[in-house]
């Protein structure tokens, strides 16, 4: 009896992409509250996280590049 289903290769990078897209809409949106804010904590912040979204970005692009080379 099987309690896990396999998903096959090409599932797993459909879900990367996904990731890619969220990841990449949500820098852009990111980047528009950056440029809206004026309160010096509220920019701390916003810096804070532009780094940190595109660190997982940059992280999620070298899984893609790695499955393209398999």
């Amino acid at each position: 009896m099987k309690l896990f289903k396999e998903t096959p290769v090409n599932d797993g990078y459909k879900t990367l992409q996904d990731d890619i897209k969220k990841t990449t809409d949500e820098l852009q949106i990111v980047y528009t509250n950056l440029e809206n804010v004026v309160e010096p904590d509220l920019i701390d912040y916003y810096i804070y996280q532009a780094k940190a979204v595109s660190m997982r970005y940059k992280f999620l692009l070298n899984c893609a590049k790695r499955l393209n080379e398999v």
